[in-house]
């Protein structure tokens, strides 16, 4: 039975979990894409894919929907590039190991979008709390299930 891949696109630039998300692909034998607006270091692999696009904002958001679809997973802490990827009908996971769906992310959105505005007239200075290694453990255990999901809908390696 031919399947379609699973591939995994990360928003590589200020992601926690690059080593992570190499550690579980190849685990799972899935295609990662790594898209950034710099050239970054990537361990040399067959199944990791380097995308570097231009500076201008949303480049990388725009590489990846236009790619991303039913099947695939995408890595993000952006929100609005998680709506996209949920729309597009991609599986989507923050470096947290928050998982966005359709269910949750127009409530997602419309709280960045709040907080965006209290930031920017200034009555909340802070910004989103430290990133903690139980946050890397929920990471990993969010892809790994999102993987194994996929497999058992019939997405996988394609057959050699």
């Amino acid at each position: 039975m031919d399947r379609t891949p699973i591939r995994i696109f990360v928003d590589a630039d200020a992601c926690p979990v690059k080593s992570e998300i190499y550690r579980v692909a190849e685990r799972h034998g899935t295609k990662v894409f790594v898209v950034s607006n710099s050239v970054m270091a990537i361990p040399a692999a067959p199944w990791i894919e380097r995308a570097i696009v231009p500076g201008t904002p949303d480049a990388a958001d725009d590489w990846i929907v236009e790619r991303a679809a039913r099947g695939d997973i995408v890595v993000t802490a952006d929100i609005p590039l998680a709506a996209r990827g949920v729309k597009a009908g991609a599986e989507v996971i923050g470096p947290t190991g928050r998982v966005f769906t359709e269910d949750s992310i127009g409530m997602t959105l419309a709280t960045r979008n709040l907080m965006d505005d209290l930031r920017s007239s200034g009555q909340i200075t802070g910004g989103p709390k430290p990133f903690a290694p139980r946050d890397r453990s929920a990471f990993l255990s969010a892809l790994d299930q999102a993987i194994v999901r996929l497999k058992r809908a019939g997405f996988g390696a394609q057959p050699a």
